[in-house]
């Protein structure tokens, strides 16, 4: 009787503890919980890292399972990568990064991003490396005691990532040095990433059950049921992202000069100063996101001072000429950072060099074609007028001038009705002498 009793009083508890905890228990298993889906596509940017960082913090308020990161970039500036891969290492909750779709890539700065996941994947046809810093004056490397400091920082900094997150420490060297890239099956054997999935479905169930480490704690990711939620950025932070656009901000400046250019060169429009002015402050604001050389951009601005000066100085070409090969060196080293995939295209400046000669061109055509040309209002639109003597006489006497009375001096004798050339204009008087035509009577 007593062992009976005993069976029944865990029966009692184990019924007891089913009407307490079992719908609890039952919500955790039909309600897998929820994936942020983050999409960076394009340059790495200061918009790209308050987008990255927000959208974990909010996944990790949300008590979001994991977030996953969709990424195809060609580079970008390395100290929002740094900062970027501060926020994937220290994050509360699992980061996935996924190179995707198929012929996306990580290059550059990507390497460092999806290297610094908690799990790495990528789509079939992708690619990653080639993360070597060059400079946004063109994308080339930066050469001597500058370059070589950066270059060595820079691997050392791979290989940090590399060694906390269990990757590949060779191989994220040897992309930082030597440029090295892996397709997506490459990096898989390299141990650059850890799985290849077709699409995020396929990603999630195969990271479904699998075990990875979160701020020091080994977790297990529910992901076969999860619901994707896809997290766009904010307003603010597409503003920020279209401003940090090298090619935006180049365009924004070149507006802006030429649009003080015309008006300078055509004072009284207002229309193109106003408007020249909106575009530069517009640009200003996008210099406090990039890393702008202010030696670029005072050769630019040089550049075209001289271009100006040209249409106003006979100097036969001299300073047009300095000014064009300036805006174009300024154009070329307006930005510098380490990196990649931020830069200003160089056919671009080149569009952009022809543009501004062209228009060069056109004003000082227009310019110098007046210098030519006649007056055609005030006193000096008088000077070379005929007129007729209306009252004769030696040395002096009046003319009919535009249909007014002028007195007028000249040498020698003068009779009514003689046609005489205006030589001079004198406050209400003028001086004049014989045309060059036969002698007519009014």
């Amino acid at each position: 009787m007593e062992r009976r009793g005993i069976k029944w009083h865990f029966v009692l508890t184990a019924l007891c503890a089913l009407v307490l905890f079992g719908p609890e228990i039952g919500a955790s298993w039909l309600w897998a919980g929820e994936v942020r889906v983050l999409t960076i596509d394009g340059p790495i940017q200061p918009a790209s890292e308050e987008y990255l960082r927000t959208g974990i913090n909010d996944a990790a308020e949300a008590d979001s399972v994991a977030v996953l990161v969709i990424l195809d970039t060609p580079g970008g500036l390395l100290q929002s990568t740094r900062e970027m891969v501060k926020t994937l290492l220290a994050a509360p909750l699992p980061v996935i990064f996924y190179v995707a779709p198929g012929g996306a890539g990580a290059a550059s700065a990507g390497v460092f991003l999806v290297m610094a996941a908690n799990v790495a994947a990528m789509a079939p046809g992708t690619s990653i490396g080639a993360s070597t810093p060059v400079s946004a004056a063109g994308g080339e490397e930066i050469e001597g005691a500058m370059g070589a400091k950066i270059l060595n920082s820079t691997a050392a900094f791979a290989k940090s990532i590399a060694e906390q997150r269990g990757r590949n420490i060779e191989w994220a060297e040897q992309a930082v040095r030597e440029a090295v890239s892996a397709t997506d099956t490459e990096a898989l054997e390299l141990g650059v990433i850890d799985l290849i999935a077709s699409d995020t479905q396929d990603l999630l169930a195969q990271l479904d059950g699998r075990i990875v480490e979160v701020d020091g704690q080994e977790q297990i990711l529910n992901l076969r049921s999860a619901t994707m939620v896809q997290i766009e950025p904010t307003f603010r932070q597409q503003v920020v992202g279209f401003l940090a656009d090298p090619t935006i901000a180049y365009f924004l400046l070149l507006a802006g000069i030429l649009g003080l250019y015309l008006e300078l060169s055509n004072p009284g429009g207002m229309v193109p100063g106003v408007i020249g002015a909106i575009f530069l402050f517009v640009a200003a604001a996008s210099f406090q996101i990039l890393p702008l050389n202010m030696s670029g951009l005072a050769l630019m601005v040089l550049g075209i001072g001289l271009l100006v000066a040209e249409l106003f100085v006979p100097s036969f070409g001299i300073l047009g000429l300095g000014g064009f090969v300036s805006f174009v060196l300024g154009s070329l080293y307006l930005f510098e950072a380490p990196g990649g995939g931020l830069v200003v295209d160089r056919g671009v400046i080149a569009g952009a060099a022809v543009a501004v000669a062209t228009v060069m061109l056109v004003m000082a055509t227009l310019v110098v074609g007046t210098f030519g040309k006649k007056p055609v209002t005030g006193a000096s639109s008088l000077i070379g007028r005929t007129c007729a003597v209306r009252d004769g006489g030696e040395s002096s006497g009046h003319v009919m001038l535009n249909g007014e009375i002028w007195a007028a001096n000249w040498s020698g004798v003068m009779e009514v009705g003689d046609l005489v050339e205006v030589t001079k204009v004198e406050g209400l008087s003028v001086t004049v002498s014989r045309a060059d035509l036969e002698k007519e009577r009014v």
